[in-house]
Order: structure tokens, then sequence, then C-alpha cells
């Protein structure tokens, strides 16, 4: 059986890190809430690098590639101007079971991070974000192998 490759390795970083803490709320709420932290880090981190107006773009292209399988997760209607689409996504999981709500909340945060790779390389990525998931950082070689 061959090792897990990069994209295994962040998806179950992500989910290590999504899960709610060992004896604490388990509800949609501790879920969500876990979540929009999260988000909020993944934000913090990129705005400065890529602006906020890039995070809610990449954001949005995720929530378009995650509905197909989560239909629930796209907004009813056209969003408000001013209406901040991580917290519109974030009231949409709270009305879900949790597990429904934690693993459609992987599903996009996995999708947003393999968008991320695709515009600026799985290396950078890994050093950005890696350490909101206690990823290991990868060795610049590895970008290039299979």
């Amino acid at each position: 059986m061959a090792p897990p490759g990069r994209n295994d390795q962040r998806r179950l970083a992500i989910e290590r890190r999504l899960a709610p803490r060992q004896g604490g709320d388990s509800g949609t709420g501790a879920v969500t809430d876990v979540s929009l932290r999260v988000w909020r880090e993944v934000a913090d981190t990129l705005a400065p690098m890529i602006g906020v107006g890039g995070v809610e773009a990449i954001f949005k292209r995720s929530l378009q590639l995650t509905t197909p399988s989560w239909p629930w997760l796209a907004p009813a209607g056209a969003p408000a101007e001013d209406e901040d689409p991580l917290a519109s996504c974030q009231a949409r999981l709270k009305v879900r079971s949790p597990a429904e709500a934690a693993e459609a909340n992987v599903i996009l945060l996995v999708s947003f991070t393999d968008l991320l790779v695709t515009m600026i390389g799985a290396s950078l990525t890994d050093r950005l974000l890696g350490q909101i998931w206690a990823l290991p950082i990868s060795a610049p070689s590895e970008e290039t192998r299979p």
C-alpha cells in the first residue's frame, strides 16, 4: 500500500483540526463554531497576500464546486452586496446535523485548499495554511513528485 498522498494528508489534518474537542459539546453549534474559527484563521492568513476579495472569491468558487454534493450549502437567492459569504454559509451549516455540517465543512475547506494549490502551488499553500491544521511543511522537491 502506497503512503498517503499530500492531498490525503491535508484532508486528514483538516478533519482533525475541525473535530470538536474531546469531552466537549459535539452538537452542530460546536462544529460550526470550530469551523468558523478555522475559516477566520485561513482568511486572516491569506488576506494580507491575496486580499479579502481574493479570499472571498476562492471561498465562493469552493462553494460552487461543493454544492453538487451538498446543495443546501448554496445561498438562497442573490446575496446582499455587503453579506459576508462565510457567515452566511456558517448559518446554513448550523441548521444541519453535526455529522453533516462537519463533513460538508471538511469538503469545503479541502476544495478551498485545492483551489489555492492550483493558484500558488502545494508548497506555498502548505507553508501558509499548514500551520493552521498542523500539517508538516513539505520539502520543495515534493511538489514535483507524482
